[in-house]
């Protein structure tokens, strides 16, 4: 299954969860965003022919995370570009989220590992604008639980 949470029209994430299956392979994201999220199923012995990836000019303007969740059970809360808090989702093991835009936070509802893939290089604190996270009484939990 594939979640997409939206805000006014604009595409903050989008969740694939750990049962999603499609033979062949399929692109969630459009072609311009920056970081590129696919599935891919194919039958024994299908082969990818062998490639390099040629040099393009890219410009990146924000951070686009893909997280594994590779054990354990994560809430993850979406927020607005102005902080404003949106809604909640649970993550499984298993389950893959590109967060797009807007603004996230997370608890570890169980012991977790997370694989983390983003852009580089890294530009520290200048990356990102901390805030406080949303009150557990306020919590407004969507989708699959």
């Amino acid at each position: 299954m594939i979640e997409e949470i939206v805000e006014s029209g604009k595409l903050l994430a989008l969740v694939v969860r750990a049962n999603y299956q499609k033979d062949g392979i399929s692109f969630f994201t459009p072609n311009e965003f920056s970081q590129q999220l696919g599935y891919m199923k194919r039958p024994l012995g299908y082969v990818i022919p062998p490639h390099v990836h040629n040099p393009v000019t890219r410009e990146v303007l924000f951070t686009k995370e893909v997280l594994l969740i590779k054990s354990g059970k994560v809430r993850v809360d979406f927020y607005d570009n102005d902080q404003r808090y949106l809604e909640s989702r649970l993550l499984h093991q298993g389950d893959v989220i590109l967060l797009a835009y807007g603004g996230h936070g997370f608890e570890m509802l169980e012991a977790s590992e997370i694989i983390e893939i983003k852009q580089g290089p890294y530009a520290g604190e200048q990356d990102k604008t901390r805030f406080s996270p949303i009150e557990a009484n306020q919590i407004i939990l969507k989708g699959e639980k």
